[in-house]
């Protein structure tokens, strides 16, 4: 883990930033980084994951805080955490935001098009600038999009998850046939530096620290 110092390049209507860093620090896909703003009275880091990559840095998903202007000074570090690992035998690949923007997913475009993969994007939020190349198609089709996919990534918030859990439990055929995992989004104000257990995730059987062991877990140590 590195730290660094960055700045703002651009606030984007969609509530993104555009972020200049070092390449180094730039995050990979479901990791994220911990950015504090010289102008920021907060005592606590915003974690930042990355969308889409860019030339001097990265953009963020969104939101940003409000208070974020272009040229603020960022002072960053990371990557934090356990990102999303895209088989290189992917050839099928699922994209699925359950529940909000699919941009914390959009990184794995790319890497996914360089295999020479097919990719599908499920979910309902509205999304622009995807290459053409990219299917999109309503939440309503996730098990058609799981049965299809060798990889699937999911992107869900942690209230959500047991809904998601619920659903594919009832496909149990559908949800063993390809890999997968999900990075959950939760509440992270330590950034991987104590275990104050706000985002604590309870599993059946154990409990696990989003910000450290995840953001991203395997769907299967999840059901």
């Amino acid at each position: 883990m590195k730290t660094a110092t960055g700045s703002i390049e651009e606030i984007v209507l969609d509530g993104s930033a555009r972020i200049a860093c070092p390449s180094e620090l730039t995050p990979a896909p479901g990791q994220y980084l911990l950015a504090h703003a010289d102008a920021s009275d907060s005592p606590l880091p915003v974690p930042l994951f990355s969308s889409l990559s860019s030339p001097h840095g990265f953009r963020s998903a969104p939101p940003v805080p409000s208070f974020w202007r272009p040229g603020d000074r960022l002072h960053l570090r990371g990557p934090v955490g356990h990102g999303f690992v895209l088989p290189p035998s992917t050839r099928k690949l699922a994209l699925v935001a359950y529940d909000d923007s699919p941009a914390r997913l959009l990184g794995l475009i790319p890497m996914a098009l360089k295999q020479g993969a097919e990719i599908v994007l499920v979910g309902d939020a509205a999304t622009s600038d995807l290459p053409e190349i990219v299917e999109v198609q309503p939440l309503r089709a996730l098990m058609d999009a799981l049965q299809w996919a060798d990889y699937t990534a999911m992107d869900v918030a942690r209230e959500n998850l047991p809904g998601l859990r619920e659903l594919l439990e009832g496909h149990p055929q559908v949800t063993a046939k390809s890999e997968a995992q999900v990075l959950i989004r939760a509440p992270m104000p330590c950034g991987a530096l104590a275990d104050c257990g706000v985002c604590a995730l309870t599993l059946r059987h154990e409990w696990k620290m989003v910000c450290k062991e995840g953001p991203v877990l395997g769907l299967k140590e999840l059901m």
